[in-house]
């Protein structure tokens, strides 16, 4: 990999760190730019090979239609009607002002992206009912159907559908999009973006930025949600299959099997509405190292009733017997649904380490050091939309091969095909709640008081939180829940830790990375951009971690995302020799905190350099490798003896 990549020269700057990070410019619309630089995966992008891949790996049918391509698009003042004449084409799933959805273009916060489109319903759907997936949408939508409105939704980040069966008809049909975004103009979760990029803040992204897709379920009832929730200590996986309509009828159940490539090692009936077990023997665990996973199927079932017949069909009250009794039920004819999924066993946790008093991060009951980078998800020609799967392939593999275990997913949430590549390729992942906030609302270092937050932003911010948290749950590769980064938009700190574990006690919980902690969470995390990085100071109830440091800049020519403007970094060093050895005296540090202090885990900003800012391990257009593989690998070797 590395040996076809030119290795630069790398450069050397201090500025205000803290102004820089905390302050909210005043907003307007700058026209966006074509990009001038890409990576290779992204100058290969065409209308037909733009997202192909399956977008939904952890619930999966058989029968399902790609509408990525080419769409209608117009922009018009937000307060305008629905436009009968479009401007142009637009190529789903990027972002309205990305080079690669052929458009380029800014949209303010006052006007509106319309889209639009024609769909043909395959024959062999009729019959079954037909869902219509976005698998993101910055950041207020609301669609028409042949001209009937659908439906709306709120929140950048989500994937969400639309039942659209009412409204179809023979032939073509019509969708029609619209969508608003208010970008920094608003306290919603935004992370990076910002209407003014300059420093580490970034392009704005807006409208369709993942795949669009529909597919047919059953018509009366189908499996909506799959939640499968490891238990190392126990030997068994809990299943939780949730439909679309709850149903009371006893006749009624969940079919679950879990395999070992396509040995089933595990299967029950249940009563629909319960929660499975499935005993794993000998469990393959998961871990970077060896990334195991087991299949899994789900089916939706009609059964005997097990009680049929008993005096006055009489059901038991214990959950255990009735459990027992579906298990080995009769199940009737064919099932009404089938999906299929995957998982594995993994145990995330906090317990005893090396230095007496000083807890630290367990994985699968052992300490392991978790090594990583700040990774920010940014690519230049396609903004938040990564370009395909191979190029996130790319990324995961450069950071394995470097010596790194672990990645934070610094303030974005990615398509769910990349978490489903790190679970296969094996990476630990801490994923971060994209932050949003208006000026006034963010904290300073050094805060003794947390700014309040209107209850709008609070509703929003925690539905999104929660929904980021659900669709994601099933991913063995994410570890750790990041509720707060530094103060952009922190608030009652202490209570969304607590709610965040007792939503999911199968992670671990960073309340605050950086800047001010409230003693919450099972992590003590630093922020430290000093030339050396600073020691976090023991704590006999959290583990102890620093959660940014590094941030070597190195402007390369001919792979800046603008020569002309000042391109940042926390350091910014010109010569390699100089570059590798401000490196080695920084790993040296969380060498020596490791070995005497129990550090648990380190995050070195950054997997890649991102518009102005020029601290990645790799440029934005990820062809140059800033320091040799290997050598970062001998660098980062200590970590793991």
């Amino acid at each position: 990999m590395r040996s076809k990549l030119p290795i630069f020269l790398l450069s050397l700057s201090l500025t205000n760190v803290t102004a820089l990070r905390a302050q909210t410019p005043t907003p307007s619309t700058p026209q966006v730019r074509p990009a001038p630089i890409m990576s290779r995966w992204e100058k290969q992008i065409t209308a037909e090979n733009a997202w192909r891949e399956y977008p939904r790996p952890q619930l999966v049918r058989q029968q399902w239609q790609n509408l990525n391509g080419m769409w209608e698009y117009a922009i018009t003042p937000k307060t305008a009607p629905q436009p009968t004449r479009f401007q142009g084409q637009i190529l789903v799933p990027f972002s309205v002002e990305s080079t690669l959805s052929k458009v380029t273009k800014s949209l303010s916060p006052d006007q509106r992206l319309w889209y639009r489109r024609n769909v043909t319903i395959p024959r062999d759907w009729n019959g079954q009912r037909v869902l219509l997936h976005f698998g993101a949408v910055d950041y207020e939508c609301s669609l028409w159907v042949n001209g009937g409105l659908v439906g709306s939704h709120t929140g950048g980040s989500d994937a969400f559908s639309f039942d659209v069966t009412d409204f179809l008809k023979d032939g073509q049909n019509q969708l029609v999009l619209g969508v608003t975004d208010p970008t920094s103009t608003g306290e919603q979760p935004r992370g990076k973006q910002l209407l003014n990029p300059n420093g580490i803040w970034y392009t704005p992204v807006s409208g369709i930025w993942q795949t669009v897709w529909m597919e047919p379920v059953a018509k009366e009832r189908y499996m909506e949600e799959v939640r499968l929730t490891p238990e190392v200590d126990s030997g068994r996986i809990r299943v939780e299959v949730l439909t679309d309509k709850p149903s009371t009828n006893p006749t009624t159940a969940i079919r679950v099997t879990a395999l070992d490539g396509q040995q089933t090692i595990g299967s029950t009936i249940v009563r629909e509405g319960r929660v499975a077990y499935l005993p794993v023997k000998n469990p393959k665990l998961w871990s970077t190292e060896n990334p195991f996973l087991y299949n899994f199927r789900a089916e939706l079932v009609t059964v005997k009733d097990p009680f049929e017949g008993t005096a006055n069909n009489k059901r038991p009250r214990r959950n255990d017997a009735e459990q027992t009794a579906y298990a080995s039920a009769t199940v009737n004819g064919n099932p009404l649904d089938v999906v299929t999924s995957y998982f594995a066993m993994r145990k995330i946790s906090v317990g005893a380490g090396p230095v007496a008093g000083q807890p630290v991060l367990l994985l699968n009951n052992k300490f392991v050091f978790q090594n990583g980078p700040l990774d920010q998800g940014w690519w230049p020609a396609g903004l938040l939309t990564p370009p395909s799967d191979e190029a996130m392939a790319f990324e995961i593999d450069f950071l394995k091969k470097s010596g790194f275990n672990m990645l934070r997913k610094h303030i974005k949430i990615e398509p769910d095909r990349y978490y489903y590549l790190c679970d296969k390729l094996g990476i630990l992942v801490w994923q971060d709640m994209p932050s949003g906030f208006l000026e006034g609302q963010n904290e300073h270092p050094g805060d003794q008081y947390e700014p309040i937050r209107r209850s709008k932003g609070r509703e929003q911010f925690e539905l999104e939180l929660r929904r980021m948290m659900n669709q994601l749950h099933n991913h063995p590769s994410i570890v750790t829940w990041v509720v707060h980064n530094e103060g952009w938009g922190q608030y009652e700190n202490a209570r969304m830790a607590a709610w965040v574990k007792g939503m999911d006690p199968s992670r671990t919980v960073n309340a605050v990375s950086g800047w001010n902690d409230r003693n919450s969470g099972d992590f003590y995390d630093i922020h430290t951009y000093e030339p050396e990085p600073r020691a976090p100071e023991a704590k006999s109830n959290r583990v102890v971690v620093i959660g940014e440091f590094g941030g070597i800049g190195w402007p390369v020519k001919g792979h800046l995302w603008n020569p002309e403007m000042r391109n940042w970094g926390y350091q910014t060093y010109q010569s390699a020799d100089d570059v590798l050895k401000a490196y080695q005296k920084k790993y040296a540090k969380i060498v020596e905190y490791y070995q005497k202090q129990a550090l648990s885990a380190a995050v070195y900003t950054q997997t890649t350099d991102v518009e102005g800012e020029v601290n990645g391990l790799l440029t934005y257009d990820r062809e140059v490798i800033k320091i040799p593989v290997e050598t970062l690998r001998q660098i980062h070797a200590p970590l793991f003896k």
